[in-house]
């Protein structure tokens, strides 16, 4: 860790009812004993883009270069960006079968993002009683009732 960089937490997760539906995000981000919320939501989207979304919108919170311990219930988003995404780049952005990535346009954003830190990815289970992700999934929610309220 550069001794310039801030050590951050944040706790994500990403929400949807029906898949594809209303769907919202919602971001903890923790630091130095100060928590801040961050949510939003789209009114016709699918889970894996709110997860992907959650981790972005709190990577993009992020004023300067940052040492962050990123905490997510998506084994999709944390096995997408640490494991899979090194093969997708190799071979243009297609799957083992071939196929064209989906939600490719998200995880070339964050991708970027996390280039921009250093970030050590957590995964714990969903609605297991983890505070922090239990927010976070509260938040989602709270963006998808908020973003539904939204007529045009």
């Amino acid at each position: 860790m550069n001794k310039s960089d801030k050590a951050i937490n944040l706790y994500t997760d990403g929400a949807c009812r029906g898949n594809p539906g209303p769907g919202g995000w919602g971001v903890v981000l923790s630091y130095d004993g100060v928590e801040k919320s961050l949510y939003g939501g789209e009114p016709e989207t699918t889970n894996n883009r709110m997860e992907l979304m959650a981790a972005i919108q709190g990577l993009m919170a992020l004023k300067q270069r940052c040492e962050v311990t990123l905490t997510t219930d998506s084994k999709y988003v944390m096995d997408g960006i640490t494991r899979w995404i090194i093969a997708w780049k190799k071979n243009s952005w297609k799957t083992a079968a071939k196929k064209p990535v989906k939600n490719v346009d998200l995880w070339k954003q964050l991708d970027q993002l996390v280039s921009e830190h250093n970030v050590q990815w957590k995964w714990v289970k969903g609605h297991s009683g983890h505070r922090e992700n239990d927010l976070a999934d509260a938040l989602a929610n709270r963006g998808i009732d908020e973003r539904s309220n939204i007529k045009g």
